[in-house]
């Protein structure tokens, strides 16, 4: 990969966090050469050479910081932002059903706007980058992800088609089951889809075996069971819960075929396959909507019934959440993007306490929490533990005392705390 690139890996519709993104590379090798140089320059120099290493220590310093601040303010901005896209598209899916039930022509609809992602990444590459280039010519140079030979029927049927289908059915299914059971037991059993990537990833793409990680998806499950046994076992519950789990499960499958089959994608790649996706849907699928209408399955008596407003809403919010997701990682941590999926729930929750009889039992609320802290789990870093000891480490070292001269101590601790910005901006990327 090319510095200054960052590459993302585009989401199933409905729903989860990035699945493999890498960062804008360049900066963390600037930083380390800065610092390099400072210190090889104390380590040479008279007092001199010390003043100018220890400023330069400490503009580095706090320009590794202020860019901390920025990201995490984005952050911020952007938990809310995923949280209210994700969390308005459930509820508006649900009210929607209740004028217009139609779940798979409200599939079809939400998934043909994905047309829009090319451009609007052509639009904003008009605008930022220097060297502009032709709807065709950045085409092409997108067209490169899929081989050297581009898109060719080939290609498409074999590496295009197969995560269309997974996209249609894990929006489909998602749909489905908000027919059958509240938002919040569905938003929380979603979910686990973080918990079934790590599985496929373990035993897929041999990832790396974290025992964290074993213990999330066991959560998972056991939040599974426990949102069953909330309702009694009833069939219309069971066949709910069944149907969000099987679109938890289709995400993840095409997360891990996507990383597998496909890699992961620069963001112009990434919109031109969720584009290509988008108008496959609209090319060869519209016939399902039109066969479901004539066979009564969806069917509404006049097309001035339909209501436009709220189909509208549902695929533009939805659209809104894949761009937040998918892209957001140029602006702020993936972590914090992930946390603006988990925080949807209790925002379900809230508004089905006020719009809708739910019973809240002690059983339901287990298990929604267990499946949250399940997810937050999943969201640790591979070596979270080994942050841990370094910064208890770090924390033990400054409560003791100083040694050597005042003036000494201060440019020790200058360094020290240089150091460990340092390390941990690195981390926290």
């Amino acid at each position: 990969m090319k510095k200054h690139s960052a590459r993302v890996a585009p989401l199933s519709a409905c729903n989860s966090p990035v699945l493999t993104l890498t960062k804008v590379e360049g900066e963390d090798h600037i930083r380390e050469s800065v610092v390099g140089t400072t210190d090889a320059q104390s380590a040479a120099g008279a007092a001199g050479g010390e003043s100018t290493s220890s400023r330069r220590r400490l503009h580095c310093c706090i320009r590794v910081t202020t860019v901390q601040v920025r990201k995490a303010l984005w952050g911020i901005a952007m938990v809310m932002c995923v949280c209210s896209s994700w969390a308005g598209s459930t509820q508006l899916a649900k009210l929607t059903f209740k004028r217009f039930d139609a779940p798979f022509t409200l599939t079809w609809f939400a998934t043909t706007w994905n047309c829009l992602f090319f451009p609007l990444y052509y639009i904003g590459h008009l605008c930022k980058s220097p060297e502009r280039q032709t709807p065709r010519q950045r085409f092409r140079e997108c067209c490169r992800f899929f081989g050297d030979d581009g898109l060719t029927p080939k290609v498409f049927f074999t590496k295009v088609a197969p995560f269309g289908l997974l996209w249609i059915l894990t929006n489909y299914l998602y749909l489905q089951a908000l027919r059958k059971i509240n938002t919040t037991d569905v938003s929380a059993l979603f979910c686990c889809n973080k918990a079934f990537v790590f599985l496929l990833s373990w035993i897929v793409l041999r990832d790396r075996f974290m025992g964290v990680r074993i213990v999330a998806a066991i959560l998972a499950i056991a939040g599974i069971v426990m949102m069953t046994y909330a309702d009694g076992f009833h069939s219309h519950s069971v066949i709910g819960i069944t149907l969000v789990v099987t679109s938890a499960s289709m995400s993840a499958l095409y997360k891990v075929l996507f990383k597998m089959v496909l890699g992961s994608a620069k963001f112009g790649e990434a919109a031109l396959f969720l584009t290509i996706v988008g108008s496959a849907n609209f090319v060869f699928i519209s016939f399902v909507p039109v066969i479901l209408y004539f066979t009564r399955v969806e069917y509404i008596s006049s097309p001035a019934d339909i209501p436009w407003a709220y189909l509208c809403g549902v695929a533009g919010l939805l659209f809104a959440f894949n761009v937040l997701v998918n892209f957001g990682v140029a602006i702020t941590y993936p972590t914090l993007i992930s946390l603006g999926i988990v925080l949807s729930v209790p925002v379900n929750a809230m508004v089905d306490l006020y719009t809708c009889e739910i019973n809240f039992n002690t059983v339901r609320l287990i298990a929604v929490f267990i499946i949250c802290l399940g997810f937050l789990m999943l969201l640790l870093p591979e070596d979270w533990d080994q942050c841990i000891i370094q910064l208890s480490t770090r924390l033990r070292k400054r409560d003791e005392p100083a040694e050597g001269s005042g003036e000494a101590g201060a440019s020790t601790g200058l360094n020290w705390r240089g150091r460990a910005r340092t390390s941990m901006s690195t981390f926290a990327h």
